[in-house]
């Protein structure tokens, strides 16, 4: 089955324009900054990224739009996210704008919704749109997003404001770039629309929506585009 083939990219749009966001702040911690660590954000630039999610921060409490920050925790003495050591904590860039009106969560899991409230709080709040940025982009982003789906919320993911990390194992390697594009495209195909803040910012301001595509043109597409370079 093809996802949301159904309905065309204008009736998603559409569909969109009208959803009550709030803005995702995933992760934003300083184990993701600490030069030469295994958990540095490689791709896109973290200060850049950085830079375009207190962008987003900006503009949403500008538009009262209801914020969430996020801090992934192990317990005491693990190698990352350790409870109350620096590289648990929110970046200074974060720390400095929180605001007791955001929703504060601690998560254990790659997805936001897993052993939380905050699919809870989302309704409370009668939000039914999520904008995600931080990190990682491979993983709880990703894991946060598909977690969505089912549960009826509208994904966002601002692509220059989220990041990832080279990766190796015993499957291969992959880059950070590559990987993060990559996983961009695949988001977009189902789980997500994505966009740049600058075009995000846009949509806000203006009250519209942001493109989003569906797996069945995805597929679709892609298949013209790998046929013509063969």
């Amino acid at each position: 089955m093809l996802g949301a083939t159904s309905k065309t990219t204008t009736d998603l749009e559409t569909t969109m324009a009208g959803l009550r966001r709030a803005l995702v702040i995933i992760d934003v911690q300083n184990d993701y900054f600490a030069e030469g660590g295994p958990l540095a954000i490689q791709y896109p630039d973290r200060n850049e990224s950085l830079a375009n999610i207190t962008r987003a921060i900006d503009v949403a409490e500008a538009q009262d739009m209801p914020v969430a920050v996020v801090q992934h925790q192990y317990p005491a003495g693990a190698p990352v996210f350790a409870e109350g050591s620096e590289g648990w904590k929110l970046h200074p860039e974060i720390a400095s704008r929180h605001k007791d009106s955001w929703k504060h969560l601690v998560k254990g899991y790659a997805s936001v919704f897993a052993g939380t409230d905050f699919e809870a709080w989302l309704r409370e709040n009668d939000i039914e749109a999520i904008t995600l940025v931080g990190y990682m982009s491979n993983n709880c982003d990703l894991a946060t997003a598909a977690a969505a789906e089912p549960l009826g919320f509208a994904v966002e993911v601002l692509s220059d404001a989220s990041g990832a990390v080279h990766l190796a194992n015993e499957a291969g390697q992959v880059g950070a770039q590559q990987l993060h594009e990559t996983l961009m495209v695949l988001l977009n195909s189902n789980f997500a629309a994505v966009a740049s803040t600058d075009d995000w910012v846009h949509a806000v301001k203006s009250g519209t929506a942001l493109p989003k595509g569906d797996l069945g043109t995805s597929a679709v597409q892609g298949h013209a585009a790998f046929a013509a370079v063969a």
